[in-house]
């Protein structure tokens, strides 16, 4: 699909690397000529160096060909009016990115529908909304979930304690007779779709999928339920902790925010409810951090603009033993870095953003297939998780799960019938109206019909 991107910051060129990967033609626009010759280079794709609100320019990346339109400039009015004249010059569908914490969900709606636009992305309330679900799920490493919330599947690590170091897969779902899955495992950064007689070892990565109840069992069984955070610290008064301080208070959360710029802290009092604390301080220093209750918050989340921030004072937070640590890195060797000092909870707002966008072109290319209901990247990126809409026109409807002849690195984890959840056994089979969750390792799939040799 010929896809033209403007806007190459950290969003945009996370959205471009991802699809780069997709194997998409793609143009991108940017008005700094140093930044169009690093992406020409580093990327095969096309570059012209303009205003992307320019028509000119437009005309020039083939907008009136282009099956996607992203703009995610550091402005939302020149991203808004860029999707505007892209849709009117003949692009098939427009994302803008818009960060305006003013906009509430009734303004972008609007916007949305009078602009034509197809989605608007808000890379800060993505990333709060992966913090909150985390916060409600600490025991986990990320935490997603499928329609209407009817399967989970939490990323977790495998402690030399717990009972799961050494645990055969096939004996442990025997022993606790509850369905669930150990749908995949990052071993030593290589990615394993595991069949029953894997044995896991402390340091493995899993992803367990299970329905919300089931979920709560399981976790209990292996020792590592946490109990819901209830205080919580966040570090830095970012667009993005407004975002969650409002909705943790809205879910009865005690919440602290530390500053150090007395003016956004001003800012932040009259945009926050009264019952969060707003501390004005230097939360680089750990004196600070104690000062404020650091030993006794159930979860601490490090959200400055600055990485090494945010993993120094996360450390900080484990060496005091705090329950739940959320640490936000952008760059990917920072990440790397937090999870070896045993940070293993790291979010990315452009890596958030980036799978946001590269689900929804991933659904474009088979608008006639399976729709594509929703994509997560797990494991580092190396395993996806994808859950598919079966439509009418499957081949394989009604054929037992064990004759489908899957391909190797392709697990089919779940099954969702209505309000029903099925972990799928052999002689399981699909209907039309189900919603499928896939599991695949290291490969990319658009449909449904390509899990099958």
């Amino acid at each position: 699909m010929k896809i033209i991107i403007c806007g190459c910051g950290k969003i945009g060129k996370s959205i471009l690397e991802s699809l780069v990967r997709e194997g998409h033609e793609i143009t991108v626009i940017d008005t700094e000529p140093s930044v169009i010759s690093s992406v020409t280079e580093i990327y095969d794709v096309m570059g012209i160096c303009a205003s992307c609100t320019s028509c000119d320019a437009l005309s020039r990346a083939s907008v009136q060909s282009a099956g996607l339109f992203v703009a995610a400039t550091s402005s939302d009015e020149v991203n808004m009016l860029a999707c505007f004249l892209a849709g009117r010059m003949g692009a098939e569908h427009t994302v803008a990115r818009i960060g305006n914490k003013e906009n509430n969900i009734d303004n972008l709606d609007f916007i949305k529908r009078e602009l034509g636009l197809s989605m608007i992305i808000n890379p800060d309330l993505l990333t709060a909304q992966t913090i909150y679900n985390i916060l409600k799920f600490p025991s986990a490493v990320k935490s997603e979930t499928f329609t209407r919330r009817r399967f989970e599947m939490a990323e977790l690590t495998v402690k030399s304690d717990s009972i799961l170091n050494g645990a055969v897969l096939y004996y442990l779902r025997s022993r606790l007779n509850i369905p669930f899955l150990v749908c995949c495992v990052l071993r030593e950064n290589k990615a394993y779709i595991p069949k029953g007689d894997f044995t896991l070892q402390a340091g493995d990565r899993i992803g367990l999928l299970a329905a919300p109840d089931d979920m709560h069992k399981v976790l209990k069984y292996i020792g590592i339920l946490q109990k819901r955070a209830k205080d919580v610290m966040v570090l830095g008064g970012s667009r993005i902790a407004v975002y969650l301080a409002k909705e943790l208070t809205r879910s009865g959360n005690n919440v602290t925010i530390i500053e150090k710029n007395q003016s956004r802290c001003n800012e932040l009092c009259a945009a926050l409810p009264q019952a969060v604390n707003i501390i004005c301080g230097d939360g680089t220093r750990h004196a600070l951090l104690s000062e404020e209750g650091l030993d006794r918050t159930d979860a601490f989340v490090s959200l400055t603009g600055m990485d090494e921030e945010n993993i120094l004072s996360s450390y900080c937070a484990l060496d005091r033993k705090v329950p739940k640590i959320i640490t936000k890195a952008n760059q990917d060797g920072f990440g790397d870095i937090s999870e070896k000092l045993g940070l293993d909870c790291i979010v990315s707002p452009r890596r958030i953003t980036a799978d946001i966008v590269t689900q929804y072109a991933r659904a474009l290319q088979n608008s006639q297939g399976s729709k594509i209901e929703t994509l997560y990247r797990l494991m580092n990126g190396a395993v996806e998780a994808l859950e598919f809409a079966v439509s009418p026109d499957f081949s394989r409807l009604n054929t037992p799960i064990k004759d489908l002849n899957i391909k190797p690195g392709i697990l089919l984890a779940g099954i969702i019938r209505g309000s029903k959840t099925i972990i799928p056994a052999g002689n399981d089979v699909i209907l039309p109206g189900d919603n499928v969750i896939v599991i695949a390792a290291n490969q990319k799939l658009c449909d449904l019909s390509e899990i099958m040799l």
